[in-house]
């Protein structure tokens, strides 16, 4: 299989091809092809994928490509991880929110919308671009934010684009060691939008135990998001939520701590890039999942959360489920369909989802918890009028975006981010 990857000289990319490195399946990736407008970055990367296949005969060939139309031509799988703006405009969300009083973390709140703003117009080139050069071609997107660039691309690519995320992922990994349970035996009944959703249940061998932990506070505190919300939060919820629900529950703690994430990010990339080899990889990709979320803990992450996420594990599962026609059931972004009742068809929604050769389908689970229904309801049209303002480059929808955001609290901050953005529509235009 012919796999290309936009974004190709991105930090994380090493870790997909370490997947596949890894993969001895029938039918595996072949041949990978690296996308990127920047060729030093993709030198620099191809560079250490090239370590990494040290002595591996039959290690997928590399080929790297500053052409999109080129690169996606024949493709199978397209996997898009961009990051328009790079680290620099993640950087000016945060700092620009933070400057306005409001919370600005990368994909939550004023920081979400600002970057969905400038990322969007990018996604629907490339999403047009593909359909055109690479019609059968699956994509699968990574690129932030997830939920709102998958249903952005579905308007050229229908239902061939499937959004991934490891969030759940390794929030099921967590919650089953906990339980003491294999990740693979255990069903997630997990609902909600990218980055907002809500653990319902875990059901193990028609069980579902999720009730025990929750009343059990020693092992509903051994891992993350134990730590994060509280036993006595999470009990009063009846549930788990994603990582990210805390700068929703815990607002004011979270401006106060800051999001300065992008520009450490920043500055640590820069160290790789300067000099990049396998081992500087390894030390930088250590440093960032060890400072992951760092502003909302007060102790280090744990051992079995380091091991760089799970989002390339997810990609790869999926690409198997539909190149060989193996059924599965992965949590993806997909469209809704008539699985959460408070959206509409055409919403995309994080839940577990049975692929196949046919693509990524919805699967029945517990709705959204009712505190949680006008939060997503929210959301999701934060989600569609930041796309609207993104097609349609008017300020004055971006403003409405923004002060629609329930982390932003009023249409004068809405007015005072658009303005003061270095990115948005001319940079300090007034």
């Amino acid at each position: 299989m012919r796999l290309v990857i936009l974004g190709g000289g991105g930090f994380r990319v090493p870790l997909v091809y370490r997947a596949l490195l890894a993969d001895r399946s029938p039918g595996r990736v072949t041949e990978v092809v690296l996308h990127d407008l920047d060729a030093s970055r993709l030198a620099a990367v191809s560079g250490v994928l090239a370590e990494l296949a040290t002595d591996i005969s039959d290690a997928p060939s590399v080929t790297t490509s500053t052409n999109l139309d080129e690169a996606v031509r024949g493709a199978d799988f397209v996997f898009s991880a961009i990051r328009v703006g790079g680290l620099a405009g993640r950087a000016a969300d945060e700092g620009v929110a933070a400057g306005c009083g409001v919370l600005g973390q990368e994909t939550v709140g004023a920081g979400g919308v600002s970057y969905g703003l400038r990322t969007v117009p990018v996604a629907l080139d490339i999403a047009r671009r593909i359909s055109v050069h690479a019609p059968d071609a699956w994509v699968i997107n990574f690129t932030n934010p997830a939920g709102m660039v998958t249903e952005a691309m579905a308007a050229h690519l229908g239902d061939r684009v499937i959004g991934i995320c490891d969030s759940p992922v390794g929030l099921g990994k967590r919650v089953a060691r906990a339980v003491g349970v294999r990740p693979g035996d255990a069903w997630l009944d997990y609902a909600g939008l990218n980055h907002l959703g809500w653990l319902r249940g875990l059901r193990v061998r028609g069980r579902d135990v999720l009730p025990d932990l929750l009343a059990d506070t020693e092992r509903l505190e051994s891992f993350e998001e134990g730590k994060l919300f509280g036993a006595e939060w999470l009990r009063t919820l009846g549930a788990i939520p994603n990582e990210y629900l805390h700068y929703y529950y815990f607002t004011r703690e979270a401006v106060q701590a800051g999001a300065s994430r992008g520009a450490f990010l920043l500055e640590q990339q820069k160290r790789f890039y300067a000099e990049p080899s396998l081992d500087s990889w390894e030390r930088t990709r250590l440093e960032r999942e060890q400072t992951y979320m760092s502003e909302t803990r007060d102790e280090d992450r744990d051992a079995d959360d380091l091991d760089g996420g799970g989002y390339d594990r997810v990609a790869l599962d999926l690409m198997h489920a539909i190149a060989s026609d193996r059924r599965t059931t992965l949590i993806l972004n997909v469209p809704n369909r008539t699985t959460l009742s408070c959206l509409d068809a055409d919403a995309v929604v994080e839940v577990p989802s049975l692929v196949d050769a046919n693509g990524a389908r919805p699967v029945a689970v517990s709705q959204v918890p009712d505190e949680g229904v006008g939060l997503v309801t929210s959301l999701k049209a934060v989600e569609r009028a930041t796309i609207k303002a993104a097609i349609s480059g008017e300020r004055a929808h971006a403003v409405k975006a923004l002060a629609m955001h329930p982390l932003v609290d009023s249409v004068t901050v809405a007015r005072k981010i658009v303005d003061a953005h270095p990115l948005l529509f001319g940079g300090n235009s007034g």
